[in-house]
């Protein structure tokens, strides 16, 4: 199975390649009044926007996936992506549309003129990338009985007071990680992707893009509203996102 940081490249090159493929739809068709030109100049000129745009997009994401969950709100997310996206790439397309085709910047009075034609395509490059870039649930496993085992990383990133303790879940706070174990929880600095790759040899899955959870810890499951809790040992709960649950279900979690 792929790691966090592998699908993270893959989402990187991924949204490049549909900001190419874009921008020579949009040279060829001559879309928004660009069929005047010459094909090479064009094909340039809307690869190039295409890109910078994409990789403000990427930025935006990124940005947005901090705050709105993108499997279980797409519409939302799409929403606020387009919102975030659209002013300022309308500035950026309103120069290079300029000086690309007159050498020169074209009045301020120009610049409303093209926020409807950069919320279309803006809101059209958004769904497509939201839809193909919906999170899969990161599954992590204990090497066969078979195998030398490998040391588990994370455990080196525990603090000392949790040190030999059976990791049970992380949970994600902001910038931190909150280390949930049979003796107690601590935080440590790190991101959650960064951490299921360092997980591997445990077993275990993301439930929810704040929460990776150690199977043995479940004790029950809970469900309500078309969504899932788990129950862990010690009390903890953990949730689980919609998207996640037929995964965890196929895994035999409950």
């Amino acid at each position: 199975m792929p790691s966090p940081a592998a699908d993270r490249r893959r989402t990187f090159l991924r949204g490049l390649i549909v900001a190419v493929a874009g921008g020579a739809f949009l040279a060829v068709t001559g879309a928004f009044g660009t069929s005047g030109a010459p094909f090479g100049p064009r094909l340039t000129y809307w690869v190039l926007v295409m890109v910078a745009g994409g990789l403000w997009g990427h930025l935006c994401g990124m940005m947005v996936g901090r705050f709105l969950d993108m499997d279980e709100r797409p519409w939302l997310n799409i929403a606020a992506m387009t919102a975030i996206i659209t002013g300022p790439l309308s500035v950026l397309v309103w120069a290079a549309t300029g000086l690309f085709f007159a050498h020169r910047l074209y009045p301020l009075a120009a610049l409303p003129q093209l926020i409807a034609p950069v919320l279309i395509v803006t809101a059209a490059v958004t769904t497509l990338n939201v839809f193909l870039g919906r999170a899969r649930p990161v599954q992590t496993h204990a090497a066969p009985a078979a195998e030398t085992v490998r040391p588990v990383r994370f455990l080196d990133r525990l603090p000392m007071k949790l040190r030999g303790a059976t990791i049970r879940a992380v949970q994600a706070e902001d910038h931190y990680l909150r280390i949930h174990t049979d003796r107690g929880s601590d935080l440590i600095l790190m991101r959650l992707s960064d951490a299921v790759d360092e997980l591997e040899g445990l077993e275990g899955a993301q439930t929810h893009r704040s929460w990776w959870v150690a199977k043995d810890a479940v004790r029950g499951v809970e469900r309500g509203d078309g969504r899932a809790t788990l129950t862990l040992e010690g009390g903890l709960s953990a949730p689980v996102s919609r998207r996640y649950a037929r995964m965890l279900r196929d895994a035999d979690w409950w």
